[in-house]
């Protein structure tokens, strides 16, 4: 069995794809062959070193986080998923692993993938369905009529925190590349503004206008996020560091927050993506021996049109 793991943390030239032993699943822990997996940020993120003080020291290291497959073995005390089931869903933060022909990870964090979604479809779906709920469902309490601002507007998670706004009743309005506005357009992300053109903190007519600005990519200055805010607006910020945080702790309007995965906001997802109201836009798919290729562009700043997807052979 092979899953791609590093020794050190650091960067690409880490990643190796190499053979490993899989522990059979524990309480509450479910086993899924794995079919597909999407690359995230916080993927390479990890591997980085950026939360070492959680991931601690001990190698080799697992990568990967978004996946779909086929449960193949459960642990004591699962009730919600039996062999043969097929899955989508998140490995644990610290564990990782999603980058592998096979995951353990907790029951909670798995739903059952609906048969109208392809495993591609599925596997794209889980960190920025969950991001997107966990931030203008549970923190803002987003309701219909309101106004959200999306830094980010078409990447892994932006993507999906528009469409879940608006499924929500919101209207929207945010940022993305010169090459990607369109793209936002079609989404019905109005108006849509091109970064590297705009210093929103120089847009007059966007201060005090919104309910809701959240930064799905790290690029917004905080003094510039609060200027946009109405009175009583949430600053949602997936994109955390020490002076955040501080701000965050005397600011209770601006909340950071890392991606908490349920069953029930899985289903939510899956069932919103099958009615067409959540769908996320593939960029490229490779095979699982060109995985480190893929990851390493993206991580370098390649872009594509939307997630990178990673796909297992399923012949025997």
């Amino acid at each position: 069995m092979r899953r791609i793991q590093y020794d050190t943390y650091g960067g690409p030239e880490t990643m190796r794809l190499e053979e490993f032993q899989l522990p059979a699943p524990a309480n509450g822990e479910v086993t899924v062959t794995v079919r597909a997996m999407s690359v995230n940020p916080i993927d390479w993120k990890l591997r980085q070193g950026e939360l070492k003080m959680m991931t601690g020291r001990s190698f080799p290291r697992a990568m990967g986080s978004d996946f779909s497959g086929i449960v193949s073995a459960v642990g004591p005390g699962v009730t919600r998923f039996e062999v043969g089931d097929e899955v989508f869903g998140i490995a644990r933060l610290k564990e990782s692993g999603a980058f592998a022909e096979a995951v353990v990870t907790l029951e909670s964090y798995l739903a059952v993938k609906p048969a109208e979604l392809s495993f591609e479809q599925a596997a794209a779906l889980p960190t920025g369905a969950v991001m997107a709920w966990n931030g203008l469902v549970e923190r803002a309490r987003l309701r219909s009529g309101q106004r959200v601002f999306v830094v980010g507007a078409t990447g892994g998670v932006g993507e999906a925190v528009v469409q879940v706004a608006r499924m929500l009743g919101a209207r929207v309005a945010g940022s993305t590349g010169a090459a990607s506005v369109e793209r936002a357009r079609d989404l019905a992300v109005e108006p849509v503004f091109d970064y590297a053109r705009t210093d929103l903190e120089k847009k007059d007519d966007l201060r005090g206008a919104f309910d809701v600005v959240f930064d799905t990519s790290g690029a917004l200055p905080v003094k510039t996020a609060m200027r946009m805010l109405k009175k009583g607006g949430v600053f949602l910020d997936i994109n955390a560091g020490p002076a955040k945080f501080l701000h965050a702790a005397l600011i209770r309007r601006h909340k950071i927050f890392f991606c908490k995965p349920t069953t029930q906001i899985l289903a939510d997802a899956a069932r919103a993506a099958v009615g067409g109201h959540l769908r996320m836009s593939i960029g490229e798919t490779v095979p699982f021996e060109s995985a480190i290729d893929l990851i390493t562009g993206l991580e370098k700043g390649r872009k594509i049109p939307g997630k990178g997807l990673i796909v297992v052979d399923s012949r025997p």
